[in-house]
């Protein structure tokens, strides 16, 4: 892209972005098109990252394991579930993964563990989300069990209307009463650490960052 192109683009997305800066906004653009690399210039393809690549950024920049955490942090960025992460969805969904307020960053929360998108997290899915993001215990017989007996347990602090599953309003409650149960169910935001060096690296110069696809 050239540069009155890329300029165009970079004034246009920061005026639309909420929690960065028009350098910032700047810097992402630049990192973006490094990651997607030739792929940009030709004719005919939908420039943009697709869930491999996406996945590893979360993995080996955000430190992220957990396979279906990082396939529901994919979908909170790809709007449009076109199965690539565009230039405006890049930009949109960083801003809120770094900078969004404690009440974007809930909705972007449960959304990620809502997995079958109907608007309730069930024990079915605390469970599976539990499984996943918990190491086990060579010791432990039947660990399963134990997982059940925490779904339990979560659901005792965070069902305020005790219907057996959280809705919006029940997990909205639990975490500004509690915000580390933010995360109840999986990291699918980043550590501050992690966060703090990725916006050091990518704002002083995106083309240093050291993450190739």
């Amino acid at each position: 892209m050239n540069r009155k192109k890329l300029q165009k683009l970079t004034d246009s997305l920061a005026k639309s972005c909420k929690h960065f800066n028009k350098h910032e906004v700047s810097c992402l653009v630049n990192l973006f098109y490094n990651l997607v690399g030739d792929a940009a210039e030709r004719p005919g393809t939908v420039t943009g990252l697709d869930r491999n690549a996406f996945r590893n950024i979360l993995h080996m920049t955000f430190g992220m394991t957990d396979d279906m955490i990082m396939d529901r942090v994919f979908r909170g960025f790809d709007k449009d579930n076109d199965g690539c992460i565009s230039i405006t969805e890049w930009i949109n969904g960083l801003s809120l993964f770094l900078r969004g307020t404690l009440e974007e960053k809930m909705k972007y929360c449960f959304d990620v563990f809502d997995l079958n998108g109907d608007g309730f997290i069930s024990k079915e899915e605390m469970f599976h989300m539990l499984k996943n993001s918990l190491l086990r215990q060579p010791s432990e017989e039947d660990p399963d069990e134990g997982i059940k007996d925490l779904v339990e347990i979560t659901l005792k602090k965070m069902d305020c209307d005790h219907d057996g599953k959280l809705s919006f309003a029940d997990y909205e409650q639990a975490v500004r009463e509690e915000t580390l149960l933010l995360e109840a169910f999986g990291p699918c935001l980043p550590d501050p650490k992690s966060q703090m060096e990725f916006e050091a690296q990518v704002f002083k110069d995106p083309h240093e960052f050291n993450y190739e696809i």
